[in-house]
């Protein structure tokens, strides 16, 4: 029987994706491990690689056209499968397996939008209707079944046992597991979004019309819309990537109370000692960098200020034990632009040198095959770095479930009071948006206070 290879779901929070480019053509011999194709998902565009080996018989989505997550894409035919037989079949004979993991066999029901998302971070749990498992050529037997007579939902024992014990509707939860099961982190997910939309419900509820005219459902409307498409001008199509940025900054704006506080930090120390290790380092390939001080500054602060390492959960607030730093990292256009969030985890129990690999890696991965959900999952923390376009002062919007995020400008050399002197110095700006559900100014002012003494005494994070 022929594997039908479907759409895979390749981040947490993906429901389509757009095939870029097949890297193998019809007829071609396929191994288990080939890359088959580009797939552009919500966050980034990755690898789509095959788990059996075959000939790939048919491809029934043409390059740029986006399908939902589940839908067939194409075919492989067996060994001793006829691939002109698999072909003219196109897929209708069923029960195949699908070639990327966790993709659900059965069409997925739309998701309901999350009331509070990340580009690379929150994902959603909860669906409009209930989502199931069908089985495949290699079912697995065990699991309760949705009805006597109809598909199997996969679920671990303990998903649905917490599942019962929050009232949570098992049927409306997304498996991430194996074969699309639903597993414990799921549940938990839909818990803590159970207890935003009420949140984000609420907030709704103040939004006057007008205020209601300017944010549409899509992100992305706004009064002078009409006006706009009626200049002549060209239509861009937006990625899905870039219509997943749109909803999202909207959600995270209209669902957070922002605020900003802003402090200069003098930056010559810092500077003459990353000189110092780089001429050092040289010959090992090492080149710090600036970002690599900040990072390592940022996680040593919020491991003595807990709340700056927390995430706003409905009627509690959750301090994370890791300290994981986000990066926002920059895609060039041929790989439909945008920012993707490579994660830098234990950060504050990293070297400056691990830490400048790690980025490195992160930030060479996104840029050519695309980072997996791994690399973007689980920051509680997001650094974006302008300096280096010579951007003086802006501010970010929070990655959520983050509570904060460091916007930081370039190193500026500008006059300066110095011991009642004015002198030549080199300082950079740097702004916190902060949640105030969960950080307080007082509480801002205390964590830069502690950053600025790790920036403009750098010795410290070497030790």
């Amino acid at each position: 029987m022929p594997i039908e290879l479907t759409m895979p779901r390749l981040s947490d929070t993906m429901e389509a994706g757009t095939v870029i480019k097949w890297n193998v053509k019809e007829g071609d011999a396929v191994r288990s491990g080939s890359v088959l194709a580009d797939i552009e998902t919500d966050k980034a565009t990755m690898e789509m690689q095959c788990f059996d080996d075959g000939k790939l018989a048919a491809i029934l989505v043409e390059p740029g056209k986006q399908v939902k997550v589940g839908t067939t894409i194409a075919l492989i035919a067996l060994e001793g499968e006829d691939v002109a037989s698999v072909k003219a079949g196109g897929g209708k004979s069923g029960g195949g397996a699908s070639a990327a993991a966790p993709a659900p066999a059965a069409k997925p029901a739309p998701a309901a939008p999350a009331p509070v998302a990340a580009p690379v971070a929150a994902p959603v749990a909860a669906a409009a209707t209930p989502v199931v498992q069908t089985e495949t050529r290699h079912g697995m037997e065990g699991f309760p079944s949705l009805e006597d007579d109809g598909p199997r939902m996969r679920v671990s024992p303990v998903a649905r046992r917490m599942a019962e014990e929050q009232g949570v509707d098992i049927r409306t939860v997304k498996g991430t597991g194996p074969g699309g099961r639903v597993i414990k982190r799921d549940v938990e997910l839909a818990i803590e979004n159970k207890a935003s939309m009420k949140t984000a419900s609420a907030a709704a509820a103040t939004i006057s019309p007008s205020q209601a005219l300017a944010v549409s459902t899509g992100g992305v409307q706004t009064p002078s819309a009409p006006l706009a498409l009626s200049l002549p001008g060209r239509d861009v199509a937006l990625t899905g990537m870039r219509q997943t940025i749109a909803r999202r900054l909207v959600e995270s704006k209209t669902t957070i109370p922002h605020y900003q506080v802003t402090m200069k930090f003098d930056m010559d120390r810092l500077i003459d000692l990353r000189q110092s290790y780089n001429e050092k380092l040289k010959s090992s390939g090492v080149k710090l960098s600036v970002n690599d001080f900040l990072v390592r500054a940022c996680a040593l602060a919020m491991a003595e200020h807990p709340y700056f390492n927390a995430s706003f959960a409905g009627d509690h607030i959750r301090i994370h034990e890791t300290v994981n730093i986000g990066v926002a990292i920059s895609l060039p256009e041929e790989k439909g632009g945008g920012l993707v969030v490579g994660v830098i985890r234990d950060a504050d129990h990293k070297s400056l040198r691990q830490i400048s690999a790690d980025t490195k890696t992160l930030a060479e991965k996104a840029r050519t095959k695309g980072l997996s959900v791994q690399d973007m999952s689980d920051a509680t923390f997001t650094i974006s770095n302008l300096g280096m376009f010579g951007v003086e002062h802006f501010t970010a919007i929070i990655n959520p479930p983050n509570s904060a995020i460091l916007a930081c400008g370039a190193a500026v050399q500008q006059p300066v009071v110095r011991d009642g002197q004015l002198v030549v110095g080199t300082q950079m700006q740097a702004t916190l948006s902060l949640d105030h559900r969960v950080i307080d100014g007082a509480m801002a002012a205390q964590y830069l206070a502690s950053l600025k003494e790790f920036i403009e005494e750098p010795e410290t994070l070497v030790v």
